[in-house]
């Protein structure tokens, strides 16, 4: 995670833009990342953040 997002920083590129110049076809990373999409990972990582975001803007008004 933290190399990923330092390629991120340093190049500017849309995530997956970057996945998919990392990615062979084929390969393990794909294996892994089909395997979260297929048990709903990418849903979930959105319902957290939303919910900090929340959580967040909630608390600053106060």
């Amino acid at each position: 995670m933290r190399g990923a997002s330092l390629m991120l920083e340093r190049t500017g590129k849309h995530p997956m833009a970057l996945r998919d110049e990392v990615t062979s076809p084929g390969g393990t990373t794909i294996a892994a990342l089909n395997a979260l999409d297929e048990c709903g990972f990418r849903n979930a990582w959105i319902q957290a953040v939303k919910s900090a975001v929340r959580r967040a803007e909630e608390m600053e008004e106060r």
